[in-house]
């Protein structure tokens, strides 16, 4: 099953490489994996796409990630309200004529032409793993020369207010 796993590290060299080399040890498939830091000076956030079995392998993954000294927190945030956006950045081969058929295909994407040159341009698209699929998918019959995407970056939603419970009323007792 695919899972979504955030961890807090501090920003400090290797520990990027002391976690991914965890996970490899582990042979757990990293699907993705972006890293950036945060509102915290020297702290980081990675947000891994990972591969796994079960439930007790997913368990194996969060304490072993929890017992790195530099690892702060690690979420589960799958079966959570998430915010989670991709970059990707598209070169499609393209010519004079062709180009308003292409700009016509990405504008309902909200992608944008980031570069144009003779042969091709780069378009830029943001939003969830689907919606980046489905504009590569409609500009593959152009020809695309060159795709870099970021992989996932998520986190949970901020806390709604819940509504009370509405008791039932009656005016018959």
């Amino acid at each position: 099953m695919k899972r979504i796993v955030t961890a807090t590290v501090h920003n400090r060299s290797g520990v990027l490489n002391r976690v991914t080399g965890l996970l490899s040890k582990r042979q757990f498939n990293i699907e993705s994996i972006s890293v950036g830091r945060t509102e915290t000076e020297g702290v980081s956030k990675m947000t891994f796409v990972v591969e796994v079995e079960d439930e007790r392998k997913l368990e194996q993954l969060t304490k072993q990630l929890n017992k790195q000294i530099d690892v702060l927190k690690v979420s589960d945030i799958s079966d959570k309200a998430i915010v989670a956006r991709e970059l990707a950045m598209i070169k499609v081969i393209s010519n004079p004529q062709i180009r308003s058929e292409i700009q016509s295909i990405i504008e309902p994407f909200r992608a944008t032409v980031i570069d144009v040159s003779r042969e091709n341009m780069t378009v830029q698209v943001t939003g969830d793993s689907e919606k980046v699929d489905a504009l590569i998918d409609l500009l593959r019959p152009y020809g695309i020369k060159e795709l870099a995407r970021t992989g996932l970056t998520a986190f949970a939603r901020g806390h709604q207010p819940q509504v009370a419970e509405i008791k039932p009323y009656s005016l018959l007792k």
